[in-house]
């Protein structure tokens, strides 16, 4: 293992007590002189280990791995045999500290340890055995990593976390602060090739084609409605679903399921996703989301309507989906006015404080006023149809703004906690 200086190189060995410490510049030095002790069987030269070794440190039994720590010459390697880490001065040549790890540890890792800048702070002892340290469920015994404080003189044990893999090996740490992850698709996005999806449809263009016996379906999921709410097909029939996730908060990932075909997917917010199946059977089968998205999680579903082959409805069968009165549509309208004095509220609280110190507040804010700009598309073809008289479509209309307010107030619901929970204060 390189030290971060690159002044160093230390090799060590479970057979063997010390770890041997050589020195790149007398190794350099050697090289460019010619001084080399003997050939191996192969005509490679040999450096002589007196003339190139820096320091060699008696650390204990079996030792393995290296990492360092981001103070001056200070190392910690796994003992094996010992079941210890060891923190020792590579520099000077002697040992610092020790601690006992459970049990017969291999590899182990301080944060960022093998790289030219360590952070220090930590370290995880990637322990081969556990034995008495969890209480048992069977002959097959979990691994055990342990995590170390090692920002003071002497480390300390701080947690054990348990995992199920064989034999703990190399890993690293990166500071989280460099990860730059992507927190959400562009509406439409095909995550397999991160290219628009050509299932994909906004809100408002939800659809469903049939040619012969294949059914597409273009449908989009918000919270907390799955759009189309039905889906009508004959035995045989092979349907394809393509689902858009419209939303745009990072966390709201939406289920899918037709578990009786067993079809599932995951959706992302902004991804779309494609899923196919033949409907072999006849009967009623209801999809649904399978991610806890919200209060209204509940009502996220629909329902599959698989009828018999060449099945045509009866005098007295009336065709399918809900038929809304005005009733309807005015009980609509006011749970839209109810909801809207709600999230009056809360932007009258947000805009009072100095919420625009929050990076994850505007981020909240911004996804909340997205969602609102659709209200007006909505609104107008709502308008239009009441009109007109017709219920059902300003009903239905009346339903998706509500569907755009219940997002941007449960976004501005948890803007408002975040706020109050990490100090805001009155906007001056």
């Amino acid at each position: 293992m390189l030290s971060p200086d690159g002044k160093f190189i230390t090799v060590s060995g479970k057979l063997d007590t010390h770890v041997s410490v050589y020195s790149f510049e007398k190794i350099q030095a050697a090289i460019q002189a010619g001084r080399f002790e003997t050939k191996d069987p192969y005509g490679i030269p040999v450096l002589s280990m007196k003339e190139t070794l820096h320091k060699q440190v008696q650390l204990g039994l079996g030792p393995l791995h290296t990492q360092y720590d981001s103070k001056p010459c200070v190392a910690y390697t796994s003992l094996y045999v010992d079941s210890q880490v060891v923190k020792w001065d590579y520099c000077e040549g002697k040992v610092l500290d020790k601690i006992a790890v459970h049990y017969n540890i291999g590899h182990l890792m301080t944060m960022e340890g093998d790289s030219s800048d360590p952070k220090g702070r930590y370290l995880v002892a990637m322990n081969k055995l556990s034995i008495d340290r969890f209480v048992p469920v069977g002959p097959l015994h979990p691994q055990n990593h342990q995590l170390i404080d090692i920002s003071n003189d002497k480390m300390q044990l701080l947690y054990d976390m348990p995992l199920p893999l064989g034999e703990p090996h190399y890993v690293v740490a990166i500071e989280a602060s460099k990860l730059k992850p992507g927190v959400r698709y562009k509406v439409g996005t095909d995550s397999r090739t991160d290219k628009p999806h050509p299932g994909a449809v906004r809100a408002g263009e939800e659809h469903t084609e049939k040619k012969g016996n294949k059914i597409t379906v273009y449908g989009t999921l918000i919270r907390s409605h799955i759009t189309p709410e039905t889906i009508e097909a004959e035995v045989g029939d092979e349907i394809t679903i393509n689902l858009t996730n419209l939303e745009r908060a990072q966390d709201e990932t939406h289920g899918f399921t037709v578990s009786t075909f067993n079809v599932h997917a995951s959706v992302e917010p902004g991804k779309t996703v494609q899923v196919k199946f033949k409907a072999d059977k006849e009967g009623v089968y209801p999809y649904y989301c399978t991610e806890f998205c919200s209060a209204l999680h509940l009502e996220m579903q629909g329902y599959l309507l698989v009828k018999p082959k060449g099945w045509k409805p009866g005098k007295a069968a009336t065709s399918a989906g809900a038929t809304y009165t005005e009733a309807d549509y005015k009980a609509q309208v006011k749970k839209v006015a109810d909801t809207q004095a709600v999230i009056d509220s809360v932007v009258g609280y947000v805009t009072s404080v100095n919420y625009k110190d929050f990076p994850d507040v505007v981020n909240m804010m911004d996804d909340a006023v997205d969602q609102l700009g659709k209200i007006k598309d909505a609104k107008a073809k709502a308008d239009d149809a009441a009109k007109k008289k017709d219920w059902s479509q300003a009903t239905l209309w009346t339903e998706q703004i509500w569907q755009y307010q219940v997002k941007a107030a449960d976004l501005g619901l948890r803007a408002k906690t975040y706020l109050e929970q990490n100090g805001a204060k009155k906007a001056r």
